[in-house]
């Protein structure tokens, strides 16, 4: 049977991921959004369910403090005597561990290790936990040049036991991180990246009969890229972890970008699976790339369609939250959710009063049904694509002047362009975007009416090349805002994207 990548859509980067028994469990980076660290489940490494995520609490992490592409970085996710492990960075705060029994049930707070560097990574082996990272990334300096550094570390505290030893220099490509370690047969096997996170990412291999070295490189390094991919169809491949199944297959989770223009993607970096083939004591991907169509044994089921009518006050998995969700503006409950204005989308600072969802392909349709009264000028709610607080398009209900008008605002960077702007005296009304490779096309309709096109902008200022390092994709949610300080609520009665 055929799968096809990604086998989990829109953005989710950075995967990395476990077997517990028969089945799998696999965690991808979040950065500025809460809840952080979605926890994804498999029976079959083709078809994932998000069960969870990790980070519910805002005493887990400093949230409130996640800088745009800031945030939680590069999660590893182990299992250990029946206790599940996750360690990743907080972008200028270090490295941690959480741990649950359950990875649907709540996890523990953050316990900061002693270890700095960026995509830190765990390998429980003959009763002792070793812990590595990119040793150069961090917030402290330990070298010049880039390396991946080892130390053995006790997972309930984060301390370190003996000394940090330096392990391997990678082969020369760059960027390098995303170590990950394998105790398999007589070897231990480090995994880990160059190239950086663009259309250069690659996945590079060397091996030790020690675990603390010397490493030797892999003679068939890179052994995963699509730097060189004249179908175009996928970018980025790298950053990837190492899963077998117990009837003794072998595959690598991993980063990759469904491309479009040039390389190009709104969606952000998706997790793909590629099969692993052995040879001469060195594992590889098949064809030492990743590709859209692949062979397994499971029948794939894709469906991303998502419909919420709010009639639980329970929040679904799937839902973002910029930095950290305040119950006080954002509530749902009896069909409606309620959103009250806060922070605006675009403050770099704050809790937007925005519930969004990854937008999962090129193709898609978002729509709301919102029952809005503004009170003051600039009171405005409606639905947004949102990749930063730079990088916006909305259609919303805003007061100016005393009227209520449909406006259509797109914000690319510095540059901030009026599409469409009509007067309309409805408080109920249906908003829908349609999204496309080329553009985002916008509507607008009565809650009984027709819909009217409304005009549409260029995808390509949504694109993760265009917004100046950002490492996330396009998300779509709904939102209100005000100038001033207000209560105008802005009530949705359905959300719907697919």
């Amino acid at each position: 049977m055929k799968y096809f990548n990604p086998v989990i859509r829109g953005f989710n980067p950075d995967p990395s991921v476990c077997r517990a028994g028969n089945d799998y469990y696999l965690v991808t980076s979040t950065f500025e959004y809460f809840p952080g660290i979605p926890i994804y489940r498999s029976a079959d490494l083709v078809n994932w369910e998000h069960i969870a995520n990790a980070v519910t609490r805002p005493s887990q992490l400093p949230m409130s403090e996640a800088e745009a592409s800031g945030g939680i970085w590069a999660p590893t996710i182990r299992y250990n005597d029946g206790i599940f492990y996750i360690t990743a960075t907080f972008s200028g705060r270090g490295n941690f561990i959480i741990s649950a029994p359950d990875p649907r049930g709540e996890w523990s707070d953050a316990v900061w290790t002693d270890m700095d560097g960026i995509d830190p990574s765990m390998l429980f082996d003959n009763g002792k936990m070793y812990y590595c990272a990119n040793d150069c990334g961090g917030r402290i300096k330990l070298y010049k040049t880039e390396g991946i550094s080892l130390a053995e570390m006790n997972p309930e505290t984060g301390k370190v036991t003996g000394e940090i030893k330096r392990i391997w220099e990678g082969t020369g490509g760059g960027w390098l991180e995303a170590p990950h370690i394998y105790h398999i047969g007589d070897w231990y096997y480090l995994l880990a990246a160059e190239g950086g996170t663009g259309a250069n990412h690659t996945a590079v291999l060397a091996r030790s009969r020690n675990i603390w070295g010397e490493y030797e490189p892999c003679p068939y390094n890179p052994i995963l890229t699509n730097r060189n991919d004249t179908s175009k169809q996928i970018s980025c491949a790298g950053h990837a972890d190492l899963v077998d199944t117990p009837s003794g297959d072998w595959y690598m989770a991993h980063l990759a970008a469904r491309s479009y223009v040039s390389g190009k993607t709104t969606l952000g970096r998706e997790t793909f699976l590629t099969p692993v083939k052995w040879a001469d004591g060195w594992f590889t991907a098949e064809n030492k790339k990743a590709s859209i169509e692949n062979e397994a044994s499971a029948e794939q089921r894709i469906d991303t369609r998502f419909v919420c009518d709010f009639k639980t006050a329970d929040w679904e998995n799937i839902w973002l939250f910029v930095r950290g969700r305040n119950d006080d503006y954002i509530k749902r409950s009896n069909g409606v959710m309620t959103l009250v204005p806060n922070a605006k989308v675009t403050d770099k600072r704050g809790f937007p009063s925005m519930a969004a969802v990854r937008q999962a392909d090129f193709e898609c349709t978002a729509e709301i049904e919102l029952d809005f009264a503004p009170r003051e000028n600039g009171d405005e709610a409606g639905l947004a694509v949102y990749l930063s607080p730079k990088n916006i398009y909305s259609i919303a209900k805003k007061r100016e002047n005393g009227a209520d008008y449909i406006t259509v605002t797109m914000r690319a960077d510095e540059l901030i362009h009026i599409i469409y702007h009509t007067k309309v005296p409805e408080d109920k009304i249906k908003f829908k975007i349609k999204s496309s490779t080329e553009k985002y096309e916008f509507y607008y309709a009565a809650y009984n009416g027709e819909y009217i096109s409304a005009g549409n902008a260029p995808a390509k200022f949504i694109t993760t090349d265009i917004a100046d390092r950002c490492f996330t994709g396009a998300v779509i949610g709904a939102y209100v805002q005000s100038d001033m300080k207000t209560t105008a609520a802005a009530k949705i009665t359905r959300f719907a994207v697919g």
